[in-house]
């Protein structure tokens, strides 16, 4: 996905656009996908039985060509370093031979241990393998659907990305492990949430597809970016988790916003003289005449200057 903002600390750069497949070349992919899915199969099995596992320079790594998550939580990271810190990498990656680089390598899965070996300045236990750019969708979408990593709208965004690569939907099939409907149900939902939604949002890995269609339709019906720009400034949503984005988001969509708590402002001598109170698109500015009888006409003198 173009400036996707999938996978990375922020966004993880994407590789030089490939070429899309033509589409005789992907039938014969969707036609040969038992072919496909034993690769990926074999490749975990080369990771479980602990065989021809090389270690590599990370310099010489590149992400896949397409990415499949969304930025996680910064302290999910650390404590991804931390753990392979005290106790190593237990688990290898999956790599192929760049298909355009020569002594580089690319990443079918294990990109957040990838980027914690960066951290740490180690090089990272890989299985190296001969894939295909079908074979390492593949092996992606199965290695995160078994390990239950991708929540619902990632899942969404990484077949949508692999469909706009020029994949066919049977290809789609074998690397989400999914059937037509639900393919159909995620690439509608991929398609109908806005990029700047999701990179604002999150993975929100607790929201299931229900809330994400309900969320499409909420979009159609009223101008959303206002909202979303106003609630990117409030540092209550910006500190929030991912699942608390989206609430945030969904209550702003419908308008039933609950109006914040009136907070005091005090003057320097301690004393209440105003207060202020923030809710929907407003900020109200109440001040205490018998406090600080003067200072509401000096502002309303001073606005010109303020703005």
């Amino acid at each position: 996905i173009g400036n996707s903002p999938i996978e990375g600390a922020s966004v993880e750069p994407d590789l030089a656009p490939k070429p899309l497949v033509r589409s005789g070349t992907v039938g014969a992919m969707g036609r040969s996908l038992g072919k496909i899915a034993s690769a990926a199969e074999d490749a975990r099995a080369l990771i479980g039985a602990g065989t021809t596992v090389v270690e590599l320079d990370t310099k010489l790594i590149e992400n896949s060509f397409i990415a499949d998550r969304l930025s996680g939580a910064p302290q999910d990271h650390a404590a991804l370093v931390a753990s392979i810190s005290e106790h190593g990498q237990q688990v290898p990656i999956l790599v192929r031979p760049h298909p355009a680089r020569p002594g580089y390598y690319q990443v079918a899965y294990g990109h957040r241990r990838l980027r914690a070996l960066i951290a740490l300045g180690k090089p990272v236990r890989a299985v190296v393998r001969e894939l295909s750019d079908a074979e390492l969708i593949v092996a992606q979408g199965q290695e995160n659907s078994a390990r239950l990593d991708l929540s619902y709208i990632e899942t969404a965004f990484f077949a949508v990305a692999i469909e706009d690569r020029g994949f066919d939907r049977q290809v789609l099939m074998a690397a989400l492990g999914v059937e037509k409907t639900q393919l159909s149900r995620l690439i509608t939902i991929g398609r109908g949430i806005p990029l700047a939604v999701i990179q604002a949002i999150g993975p929100a890995s607790r929201a299931g597809r229900p809330r994400w269609t309900a969320l499409v339709d909420a979009l159609t019906k009223v101008e959303w970016q206002p909202i979303l720009d106003r609630l990117i400034s409030d540092p209550h949503f910006r500190d929030a988790d991912s699942d608390a984005r989206l609430a945030f988001f969904e209550t702003a969509l419908s308008g039933k916003e609950k109006k914040s708590a009136a907070e005091n402002w005090l003057s320097p001598q301690g004393t209440a003289a105003a207060t202020i109170k923030r809710g929907g698109d407003k900020v109200t500015l109440v001040l205490d005449q018998k406090v600080a009888p003067d200072f509401g006409e000096f502002i309303i003198r001073s606005l010109p200057d303020l703005y």
